[in-house]
């Protein structure tokens, strides 16, 4: 068994982002049409190097129910035509909007694009709807810099716990 450091961030207020620009060879798009295969593929390349296992048995069904649901958003990030990066946005409810995932793929890190690209996640979550908060965890198995990129950006940590995995 390992022992891992779940860490829960929120950010309460859009005063509190602090954002980073895009810069100009990164562009983020919205996949608005919905396949679950494109989701799957995200995580996979994303979650490779960082041993996300927690969808590793679905389905295709299950992917399918997760991706498709009218309360899941995905955008997608492309360097040079490439993609560079994924996040997904979750409705928990009418106040509270998740970012569910969040990554970029192991060729593009190192490139100043993890700042922006959460910049540009946090703006579409306070877009959503009209939340009052917007939540977001990490782990000690994600990159060495994730939970100083979400301080940075103006989450605050609110909870912080330790599992074996």
């Amino acid at each position: 068994m390992t022992e891992i450091t779940i860490y829960y961030l929120q950010m309460e207020s859009v005063d509190s982002h602090q954002v980073k620009p895009l810069p100009a060879d990164l562009s983020v798009q919205e996949a608005c049409i919905k396949q679950y295969q494109v989701n799957r593929l995200l995580y996979q390349l994303v979650g490779e190097d960082w041993e996300w296992k927690d969808k590793a048995d679905w389905t295709n069904e299950t992917w399918r129910q997760y991706a498709e649901s009218a309360t899941l958003r995905t955008w997608v990030a492309y360097n040079q035509g490439s993609i560079a990066g994924f996040f997904e946005l979750k409705k928990i409810d009418s106040k509270t909007n998740e970012l569910a995932y969040f990554g970029l793929a192991g060729k593009f890190i190192g490139k100043g694009f993890g700042g922006a690209l959460l910049s540009v996640a946090i703006t579409e979550a306070w877009r959503w709807g009209n939340p009052q908060r917007v939540i977001v965890n990490t782990c000690s198995l994600d990159h060495p810099n994730a939970l100083a990129n979400y301080k940075a950006r103006g989450f605050t940590l609110y909870e912080e716990k330790q599992v074996s995995v």
